[in-house]
């Protein structure tokens, strides 16, 4: 019998999207692309399309720990993201099971969805930023999440910075604060941040979609072309698994949140039409 090829395995605890684009189905499909066996964790169930969210209904407690409890106990994964959590209670269930757990854990922060809809619950935020996000390996927010967790206003790629180095020291995770819902036209100069980069930038004035990562000792400036006319569904569910997919593959997280944004990039840049929407291609990874 042939040598069967052993894959690493990644977990997603998140919400399902039933437009198919963010959410748990998302991941699995980004895990897929990268080679990776994906298994899930389902918080919640959400009606919804790239239009808008009509309704969600959160998993119970019990069961979601069941969920997570089943797939560490066949299928330990090397990484682990957590997306939509919704409820306080499910938050709790997290906090717990990896209180006393060495895992790679990525956390995004899902706050809002894109079109407005409150994605967590109130009462659930507090649990998340005293007892998840210390546990976490890294945090992924986009401006907005940044915003709230750092208690400062963001408008600028040094106000980026400032605010993970602020996230990074209340919460003591690595920070990715997502800057692509804002792109900057500003001049980025090479020396405008330390050497250790995954882009070099001349003086030119460009149009970047720009995230800023920082881990208490390593500071990446990342940045891509912003892709004009393009409204995705999913991309912060899409860069997050990725980067959970890549730790899950054996690499640092600096290099991994690097890989993540080339991925995401590539997802966004190569996106297809579903009718009038537009929806990542998480196939065109190069």
């Amino acid at each position: 019998m042939p040598k069967r090829k052993q894959l690493p395995v990644a977990l997603t605890i998140a919400g399902s999207d039933s437009g198919g684009g963010a959410g748990i189905q998302a991941d699995l499909k980004t895990f897929a692309a990268l080679g990776i066996h994906g298994t899930s964790a389902i918080t919640c169930l959400t009606a919804q399309n790239p239009e808008r969210v009509l309704r969600i209904e959160a998993c119970s407690p019990e069961m979601l720990r069941r969920q997570i409890e089943a797939v560490f106990q066949e299928l330990p994964p090397a990484a682990v993201k957590t997306g939509m959590l919704f409820s306080a209670e499910n938050v709790s269930v997290v906090t717990g099971f990896f209180k006393n757990k060495k895992c790679r854990l990525v956390v995004d922060p899902i706050l809002v969805s894109t079109s407005g809809a409150k994605l967590l619950e109130p009462s659930a935020i507090k649990i998340l930023m005293e007892k998840l996000l210390p546990l976490a390996t890294l945090v992924t927010p986009n401006l907005a999440e940044a915003e709230m967790l750092s208690g400062q206003k963001i408008s600028s790629v040094e106000a980026m910075r400032a605010a993970a180095r602020e996230i990074h020291s209340r919460f003591g995770c690595a920070v990715l604060l997502k800057g692509g819902h804002l792109p900057f036209v500003e001049k980025l100069k090479r020396d405008s941040l330390k050497r250790k980069t995954i882009q070099r930038f001349n003086d030119s004035t460009i149009q970047q979609a720009v995230d800023i990562f920082f881990d208490g000792k390593i500071e990446l400036l990342l940045s891509a072309p912003f892709v004009k006319g393009i409204r995705t569904h999913g991309t912060g569910c899409t860069y997050s698994a990725a980067i959970t997919g890549y730790l899950a593959l054996g690499h640092d997280l600096p290099r991994a949140v690097g890989l993540g944004k080339n991925f995401v990039t590539q997802a966004i840049a190569k996106s297809y039409r579903l009718g009038k929407h537009f929806a990542l291609n998480h196939s065109a990874n190069p």
